[in-house]
């Protein structure tokens, strides 16, 4: 829309006139990356923090030097941004905090000086002996200051914040700082230093003021010592085609990033930055994007690759606050969340420290009643803080555990693993979920404080039909009439399935986001075992899966209360106009087959899902894959799916066998994956594709059969270059595929080695015909 605005046949006038207008409804700052110049600023050249202020712009109007808002609407940030993309600072000055509005800044003949409304002196450059003839901001995103004779007094590219860009270089000393918050840019806890040695670390340090306090999470390992003697690093090198490496001494190249995976830079932009979360992450973004499309940062590379594991210090705590819990989402990003009983410190900061919601003391007289009338325990799986043990009782039993820890008015928590228990005591350091702990911890909570949406008699009602407190899993009582307020008398639908419609709500308690399921085919199950099967869908706990939080089981009313996911499901993704990354394809489709080899092979009771479909997988708000509807293979009888037969299932990705006998195995959810998986790789869906050219089979299983047999997988791809470019993993995933949909059931794999397959654990054998029978 806009590039046609400056063909020939439109006057300047006319151009002007609709930029002017286009400036006044759409972007603000559009304007100035289109408003074209040298990127030459003269001394005595001034900005000033109004919101109104044209910043200075480089010659291609790609980058921008000014002051940006913040938050706060009157307080502004010294920085510089790429001009054509929303929201994306590249250099700001990590000394300052921002600044006033009607703040200055101006280029004079000393260097940078920069000054309150008042006129104060806020901040300046080392003094450049009146030496200075003009600024440039140019292309690359650095900022220079400059002499006469064009030598470079000053620039931006020396002085890094949380960023780096192609051309810009670090050399030993180097080092870049956190922002505290996504939108908070005082310094943060993560630092990126580039040593004397020759490491490039990563570190954390609980005060900034304490250099002492540094606890390394991720080396390098290329110094001398590292590398038996062999030349250390002396740079680290972001090059002109996007790529980062490490260059030694003896001019040999350490490689950060997999060079296969870069794409060309001549289509993308291309940043490295230390996210406010401690992940150091190597982006790329299209140059061309319409509005539709969105704007969207794809991660190539990233260190370390979970944060929450490799932050294991007995300093500080740890990748999320104190008594806080991380585990790992997409693109190593850290996920925290505080467990229950504990609520955030500060309301605003998720990835801050947590504080009980009872205060425990081993003050005699606070103490009515027996131990057991007043503590009990949430039971987490794979949960550790791994550094706050006071005490360890070994060989023990589960029950030694528990019993040791409530008598124990210093036990916080016990952790039980492999016949050994260990104690532990506030604050709680280093929390984090790590599905290979094969470990259970009890988290100690008073009675009196169970969550207040819980009453006293609902609470009893709870007990009664379960020996093992339905509490204790985290599935929740909820009444009808909470769940009415909490939809807004079930108002704004969501999603709408066969078994029900999907509602978004917030629950009071805690002002959490939820999905509310009414069911309107369950089972006629007596109340006893509608209750007892939520409760075994409420003992699941993988990553990979939509938490049920709660359940309401009034008269006709059945609801399940599951945790939101912002991102909507993967249908919407695959089959939208922009197509997602294939880096986070591929993360999906491990994440899911985890997820079904968890429901498979480690419940207590097997759970076959009987409807994997890419609208029953959700995306959280880091594009983490979760499975839903899991639960309701358990809640539904056969007879009451939307085919009106036995068959379980939708179109497409239902598995022969379904229509031969009633009597099926986890196998169909191993045929439905793997139709979804071909979806995921071609982001096509398994039947009706309208854009297979004519004369094609329209069913995709057999198209890409066929791509397979005649050697043309990029046929399936098209212009999917960072796919292309990934053609021994691509290969291997229609590998996987074409196994999953074998019509014989035994020829196909069981999701555990699937999952294996995908990650490269194990070797994928060419595959046969997968319907010989059709």
């Amino acid at each position: 829309m806009f590039g046609s605005l400056m063909k020939p046949n439109f006057s300047p006038e006319m151009a002007y006139s609709h930029f002017h207008f286009l400036l006044i409804i759409f972007f603000p700052l559009f304007f100035y990356s289109l408003a074209q110049n040298n990127g030459d600023v003269s001394v005595g050249s001034t900005l000033t923090a109004n919101g109104t202020s044209r910043p200075w712009i480089s010659p291609s109007g790609e980058f921008a030097f000014g002051f940006r808002q913040v938050q706060d609407k009157d307080q502004f940030l010294l920085s510089i941004w790429y001009a054509k993309i929303p929201d994306t600072v590249v250099w700001f000055n990590n000394t300052l905090d921002p600044v006033p509005r009607g703040s200055t800044i101006q280029l004079a003949q000393t260097g940078f000086v920069l000054r309150d409304p008042q006129g104060r002196l806020l901040w300046k450059t080392e003094d450049l002996a009146d030496d200075v003839d003009h600024g440039f901001m140019n292309d690359t995103g650095n900022f220079i200051i400059m002499r006469r004779d064009n030598l470079r007094l000053w620039q931006s590219f020396d002085f890094p914040s949380d960023t780096i860009l192609p051309m810009q270089d670090l050399v030993p000393g180097s080092v870049l700082i956190s922002r505290k918050s996504e939108t908070d840019f005082s310094k943060g806890r993560f630092y990126l230093q580039f040593l004397e040695n020759g490491n490039l670390i990563l570190t954390t340090r609980s005060d900034p003021r304490n250099r002492e306090d540094d606890d390394e999470y991720y080396n390098s390992q290329t110094s001398d010592e590292a590398n038996n003697g062999l030349a250390s690093g002396i740079r680290v090198i972001f090059d002109e085609r996007g790529s980062m490496h490490i260059l030694r001494k003896n001019n040999q190249i350490a490689d950060l990033t997999p060079r296969s995976s870069i794409p060309p830079i001549a289509e993308n932009y291309f940043r490295a930055t230390l996210s406010f979360d401690g992940v150091f992450t190597h982006y790329y973004h299209p140059r061309t994007f319409s509005g539709n499309q969105g704007s969207t940062w794809t991660a190539i590379w990233w260190q370390p690759d979970n944060i929450c594991l490799s932050i294991d210090g007995d300093k500080g705590s740890g990748a999320c606050g104190y008594n806080n819990v991380c585990r790992v989402g997409s693109f190593g990003r850290p996920i925290c969340k505080c467990p229950n009983g504990y609520q955030l410190l500060d309301p605003n900061d998720e990835y801050g420290s947590c504080k009980p919601n009872f205060t425990e003391s081993c003050s005699q007289n606070q103490q009515q009643g027996s131990i057991e009338d007043l503590y009990d325990f949430f039971p987490l799986k794979d949960t550790d803080w791994p550094k706050s043990d006071y005490q360890k009782l070994a060989p023990s039993t589960e029950t030694e555990c528990r019993q040791a820890c409530l008598e124990d008015c210093f036990c916080a928590v016990a952790i039980f693993r492999d016949s050994s228990c260990w104690k532990k005591k506030l604050p709680l350091s280093n929390g984090r979920i790590d599905i290979n702990l094969r470990a259970t911890a009890f988290l100690k909570y008073r009675k009196r404080d169970i969550p207040n949406h819980l009453s006293p008699e609902e609470t009893k009602k709870l007990k009664i039909h379960s020996n093992n407190d339905v509490v204790e899993t985290n599935v929740h009582f909820f009444t009808y009439k909470e769940l009415a307020e909490a939809t807004n008398g079930f108002k704004e639908e969501i999603g709408r399935g066969s078994f029900g419609i999907v509602y978004k709500g917030v629950i009071k308690t805690g002002s959490r986001t939820v999905a509310v399921k009414k069911l309107d085919r369950v089972a006629q199950d007596t109340e006893k075992e509608f209750r007892a099967e939520v409760k075994s869908i409420g003992q699941t706990h993988h990553k990979n899966l939509v938490r049920l939080l709660g359940f309401c089981d009034e008269g006709q009313h059945r609801l399940l209360v599951y945790e939101y996911m912002s991102n909507g499901t993967l249908s919407h993704l695959l089959f939208n106009d922009s197509k997602p990354s294939w880096s986070l394809r591929t993360q999906i489709a491990i994440a899911i087959a985890r997820g079904l080899a968890y429901l498979h092979e480690e419940c207590s009771r097997p759970i076959i899902h009987c409807d994997i479909k890419p609208q029953n997988i959700l995306l959280d708000e880091y594009y983490i894959a979760r499975i839903s509807d899991f639960g309701l293979a358990k809640l539904l009888t056969f007879n009451q799916s939307k085919t009106h037969t036995n068959i379980r299932g939708t179109k497409g990705y239902i598995a022969p066998e379904w229509f031969r006998s009633s009597q099926v195995t986890s196998k169909v959810d191993v045929y439905s994956f793997g139709v979804m998986l071909l979806e995921i790789i071609s982001c096509r869906r398994c039947v009706g594709e309208a854009e297979i050219e004519e004369g094609e089979n329209p069913i995709l299983n057999h198209w890409v059969w066929d791509c397979f047999q005649e050697g043309r997988l990029d046929s399936i791809l098209e212009d999917d270059f960072e796919a292309l470019n990934d053609m021994k993993r691509l290969e291997r995933y229609v590998k996987v595929g074409i196994w999953c949909i074998q019509e014989e059931s035994s020829l196909r794999p069981t999701m555990r080695k699937v999952s294996q397959m995908l990650e490269g654990v194990v070797e994928v054998l060419t595959p046969s015909c997968p319907f010989p029978f059709t």
